[in-house]
């Protein structure tokens, strides 16, 4: 049974028309009184709770009520449907247990979609079954590991990919959160649609625009042709958003519209498109630390995060370094045509006890450089040594010299150089940021995305 608590007849029977049409048993409640009649004969599997119900249009009657149907009702979801004008307090009410908010007007398939994957997503969990079982059910291809920590990422998103529901997906860098993000989509309804990534670390604020929504002919000086945008080339698809937490505000307010109401307008253009996406995130950041430091929009971190799915780093699943290491000799056996090639288990057990801040990324590079630079057909710990910068490759660089080609990657190179320069300059990281010639803003993000520590009372000395 669906429960709609609204008190204007109008909504009502559009609600109620609707969802009787999509196979609901629905029930009407004006307000609390209604609403409490109602629980007393019957449990709802979901509730639509519009946030003004009374003469005062504040939202205030909502979000109280809201908060005795959780207290009465704890695993009942309630999605919230809100003028923008209420837009703030529906992110209270998310905050309150709310599972989903809509904005009016609605569009009808949005907002059963919106029903249905919180009905999904309501279901009580299962017992996490073992990886055979789960590549039995689901997609997983180029997934490698059976640590639990794993299995339970990977039992998560099978649960929701048949969904349409957001995800955010968090860990370092290097985790393989892009794979994740394919796994959702090639396990999706939406797995013959197209699968567009956007590396928002890498657009500028001016190109936003134009890259995500596209242009018309004229927009500006160089744009001779019409142009799709990103978001119109994943219609009926899914799009991957890459490194969200590096965008900036007024990005991100362009971004929630789309997000929002699933509408857009192309730079230069007056008229508006309409587009079916499954939005998946990612980001290497602390986005409720941003929230709270006014860095990131609170409606757009709750827009974008009904599933978080945390990636768990190397050194957290240790076991999988081996199936990650044979993974990647047996891909590059046929790559490089060297069929015999394999690790020792000395060399296995010395990659477990390597340090991978880098982690997957780090460890299939190491692996892929010591198969180019070794003769070897049978790889030792001396193998991975000597073509190492150093035992641990990660490890502060020569101040002197910089390291053999193909010793390490331009990210570890960059890591180290920053960590030199925050070591040099005691922290102090304005000074590291002009040692470097890169703005504190980005040093910022750099020492985030590294997990650098760094001392806040001296970052303006």
């Amino acid at each position: 049974m669906l429960l709609i608590i609204d008190d204007d007849i109008a909504i009502q029977t559009s609600l109620s028309l609707l969802f009787r049409k999509e196979g609901f048993t629905v029930r009407i409640a004006d307000g609390p009184f209604d609403t409490f009649e109602i629980l007393k004969e019957e449990t709802p599997e979901i509730i639509l709770l519009d946030m003004n119900f009374s003469v005062d249009t504040s939202g205030d009657d909502g979000l109280r009520l809201l908060r005795r149907i959780r207290e009465k009702l704890p695993n009942v979801p309630v999605i919230l449907i809100t003028g923008w004008g209420s837009i703030d307090l529906a992110v209270e009410g998310m905050k309150a247990g709310a599972s989903d908010f809509i904005t009016k007007p609605w569009q009808n398939d949005y907002l059963v979609q919106s029903v249905r994957t919180t009905l999904n997503l309501a279901q009580p969990d299962v017992v996490s079954p073992n990886r055979q079982k789960l590549d039995q059910q689901f997609r997983f291809d180029n997934i490698v590991g059976e640590d639990q920590s794993l299995l339970n990422v990977l039992t998560t998103i099978g649960r929701v990919a048949a969904t349409d529901a957001p995800v955010l997906i968090t860990g370092e860098s290097g985790t393989g959160k892009e794979l994740i993000a394919e796994a959702i989509h090639q396990n999706s309804r939406r797995k013959n649609q197209p699968f567009v990534k956007v590396n928002l670390g890498g657009i500028s604020s001016t190109l936003f625009e134009s890259e995500l929504f596209g242009h018309v002919r004229g927009a500006f000086t160089d744009a001779r042709t019409d142009r799709v945008g990103r978001f119109e080339l994943a219609n009926k698809g899914s799009i991957f958003l890459d490194e969200i937490g590096d965008l900036d505000p007024s990005s991100q307010v362009k971004l929630l519209r789309v997000l929002q109401d699933r509408t857009f307008e192309p730079l230069g253009s007056s008229k508006s498109r309409t587009v079916d996406v499954r939005v998946i995130c990612a980001t290497n950041r602390n986005l409720e630390e941003m929230v709270a430091k006014g860095q990131f929009r609170e409606d757009l971190f709750y827009r974008i995060n009904l599933i978080t799915v945390r990636l768990p780093a190397l050194r957290e699943r240790a076991d999988d370094i081996p199936r990650l290491a044979n993974f990647f000799i047996n891909n590059l056996k046929t790559l490089y045509r060297r069929p015999n090639l394999h690790i020792s288990k000395e060399a296995v057990n010395w990659l477990k006890n390597l340090s991978l801040p880098g982690n997957i990324r780090q460890l299939k590079n190491i692996v892929e450089r010591t198969v180019l630079l070794s003769a070897n057909d049978e790889l030792q710990p001396d193998d991975f040594r000597q073509n190492l910068a150093q035992p641990n490759s990660m490890t502060i660089a020569s101040a002197n010299s910089l390291p053999a080609v193909g010793t390490m990657t331009l990210e570890e190179m960059e890591y180290q150089m920053i960590q030199q320069a925050m070591a040099f300059h005691n922290n102090r990281v304005a000074k590291v940021a002009r040692a470097l010639g890169i703005t504190r803003f980005t040093l910022y993000r750099r020492l985030e995305k590294f997990g650098i520590p760094y001392n806040t009372d001296n970052s303006e000395l």
